[in-house]
């Protein structure tokens, strides 16, 4: 298995996988939040936030590599703002940068107040998972991703950095 010159796909085998432009696997998710999802002060549980961040990450990754997607790691997650009761929680998801059997999601969480309609952003994370084959359950290549916009290339050069400092602090941990 290789990766052309042009890096926009893959071949594996006889065959040859097209790459992916961000656009292509870009998901977008939403829901009303209700008086079981939120904590005595009527703010959104962070537990709940981390879940949706999590479903809305897999739908990006999915989309892109086509396969069973296993969450590796979440980088980081940064609550800005909370989400209130009776608010909708949106989520928007992206490719940031493939790797070799995984990639890195970028998800970004905002409330909007349904009588205003005034969006603000809560809530950003960094999400890796790795593609999983679905007869060998074993870890399998993702196919190239095309970045197209300047916006594009600036994710995908941060997310080469935060996957350098996710691995040095693993081997660390293994010492």
């Amino acid at each position: 298995m290789i990766r052309t010159r042009d890096k926009k796909s893959l071949v594996k085998g006889d065959a040859e996988v097209r790459g992916k432009p961000v656009s292509a696997s870009a998901s977008e998710m939403a829901e009303v939040v209700l008086p079981a999802q939120t904590n005595a002060l009527g703010k959104l549980l962070g537990g709940h936030v981390m879940h949706l961040v999590d479903i809305a990450g897999a739908m990006a990754a999915c989309r892109h590599a086509n396969s069973y997607m296993v969450t590796a790691s979440v980088d980081y997650i940064d609550f800005q703002n909370p989400v209130n009761l009776g608010e909708i929680v949106i989520l928007k998801s992206h490719v940031n940068r493939v790797f070799h059997t995984s990639l890195e999601v970028g998800v970004e969480v905002y409330s909007e107040d349904i009588l205003t309609g005034q969006r603000k952003q809560t809530t950003t994370a960094y999400v890796t998972f790795v593609a999983i084959d679905e007869h060998t359950r074993q870890p399998k290549p993702v196919p190239p991703l095309i970045l197209r916009t300047a916006e594009e290339r600036h994710r995908w050069r941060a997310a080469a950095k935060r996957r350098e400092i996710r691995l040095a602090h693993r081997h660390s941990k293994k010492h």
